[in-house]
């Protein structure tokens, strides 16, 4: 418990010492408050919320059906709002990122959190900007000497966190998680340089529509609909969380996180990415019984740190 507080601190320590200073000193408006409010609290749940809707939803159905169900009231709403649809070859771009994103990406990660505990699925999550830099070095844009340390630094960390129990137990979820964070990273990265999609939410909508049909695809190779019909109905608990997952997770705080990048500036938008470990560890922990050594809590604060370098460099730039 002690190795845990301390870890805790020094993350938490990072976290105010990357946050622009001038905004703390003149202080921040109340809707900046609350949408940093639903990044850090709500996206940081989201993990613990999988893990409890895995208990009657298995991981590529509960996804799929996610994503499915928020993209389509997203897309409506902004139908309703007069905005313009996707273009046929935004709507391809939609696919093509949607599965790399959606259907890789959090298909693995649910899966990953078959066997591995959430807060260690997140923690290993957070390398993720550091693997973006370095797919970007493909576009010749190469990172300075802060960046590069914090790359370092995070690769370091997360070498050391796959040498703690919790991933050395399950190979299964240690793939399933580094596959989820390359096809995101992958995802990502076309959509921002060769794959763009419909501007704004409606682009977001498309993604989830596109992404959660790859994924209830793959559901029914991987036998989830025979899963879900021998123990239905679901459990009260999963289907609260998966209640949560679509309303709070995707719709809430994606809008949140969109309202916040136009009000705020990019280090304080991006701080999701070190304090969501630090939430979903905790509430692993507190909630749900997880178990986490001290050493992985300290190779989750080298992540951390590298990360707060990676985004500090990115500031200077």
């Amino acid at each position: 418990m002690d190795g845990s507080f301390k870890a805790l601190v020094v993350s938490m320590s990072a976290t105010a010492s990357a946050l622009p200073r001038a905004s703390w000193r003149a202080g921040l408006p109340p809707i900046v408050l609350l949408c940093l409010a639903a990044t850090w609290l709500v996206w940081g749940s989201t993990y613990l919320a999988i893990k409890f809707a895995l208990l009657s939803f298995p991981p590529f159905l509960q996804m799929g059906s996610r994503f499915v169900v928020a993209g389509a009231l997203l897309l409506g709403w902004m139908k309703l709002r007069g905005a313009p649809m996707p273009s046929r070859r935004q709507w391809l771009h939609a696919l093509l990122v949607g599965s790399l994103m959606l259907g890789g990406g959090m298909g693995g990660t649910a899966y990953a959190e078959l066997s591995v505990g959430s807060g260690l699925v997140v923690a290993f999550i957070a390398v993720v900007p550091v693997l973006m830099a370095l797919m970007l070095t493909a576009w010749r844009i190469y990172p300075t000497r802060l960046e590069a340390a914090g790359i370092a630094l995070g690769l370091a960390g997360v070498l050391l966190l796959t040498q703690g129990a919790g991933f050395r137990a399950s190979p299964i979820g240690l793939a399933a998680i580094s596959i989820a964070c390359v096809t995101w990273c992958v995802g990502s990265v076309l959509s921002q340089k060769v794959m763009p999609l419909a501007p704004g939410a409606v682009g977001f909508a498309s993604e989830m529509l596109c992404g959660g049909a790859v994924l209830l695809v793959l559901a029914a190779f991987d036998g989830d609909y025979r899963s879900v019909a021998q123990h239905w109905p679901p459990q009260p608990v999963a289907l609260a969380a998966w209640v949560y997952l679509v309303v709070a997770g995707s719709l809430i705080a994606f809008n949140a996180y969109m309202l916040l990048l136009s009000r705020a500036s990019a280090g304080l938008a991006s701080s999701y990415c070190f304090v969501n470990p630090v939430i979903a560890m905790l509430l692993g922990v507190g909630i749900a019984g997880e178990v986490v050594s001290t050493g992985e809590w300290l190779a989750a604060g080298v992540v951390l740190l590298g990360v707060v370098l990676l985004l500090a460099g990115r500031r200077k730039t």
